[in-house]
């Protein structure tokens, strides 16, 4: 892990706004901090869901896509999200960390799992996610010989 947060291989407006850095990442593993400022609270005065959920997202996708930065540099593919699994088990509080790890890839997916723990070390939430590996110039990667015949889609 960096002594300080690292650029983002991407920029990504959304996790800009949010306040994300980027702690860690290579080798299938990512790491991403917020510091949850007022905004970013629900009624509760706790870590609103949303924000939990969005920083589970960024860092599982971060984790999928490391291992191909590593191997093609910035140009490599991307990931999009295909699903994704939550459970919440406490309220977040202080400065959030996310972890996420690659645990397994094909040629066109990705399988990832996150945690989120709060300032104390606290587990507050887990998640698991499926993301499907895009091409830098966006075109969706080439499915394995046996996946099924599929349309892709064109804007």
């Amino acid at each position: 892990m960096s002594a300080g947060p690292i650029e983002f291989p991407r920029h990504i407006p959304f996790a800009q706004t949010l306040g994300f850095e980027l702690w860690a990442f290579g080798g299938g593993k990512a790491e991403i901090r917020v510091p949850l400022a007022a905004g970013l609270l629900n009624s509760m005065h706790v870590a609103h869901g949303g924000v939990v959920m969005t920083l589970l997202d960024v860092v599982m996708a971060h984790a999928a896509r490391s291992a191909d930065i590593e191997a093609e540099g910035a140009a490599g593919s991307t990931v999009v999200t295909i699903e994704m699994k939550t459970s919440f088990m406490r309220p977040g509080h202080g400065v959030l960390r996310g972890v996420g790890e690659l645990i397994h890839r094909s040629a066109t997916l990705a399988f990832t799992e996150g945690r989120v723990f709060d300032s104390a070390g606290h587990l507050c939430a887990h998640a698991t996610g499926t993301f499907k590996l895009v091409h830098s110039k966006g075109r969706v990667a080439r499915p394995l010989a046996n996946d099924p015949p599929h349309k892709e889609y064109t804007p």
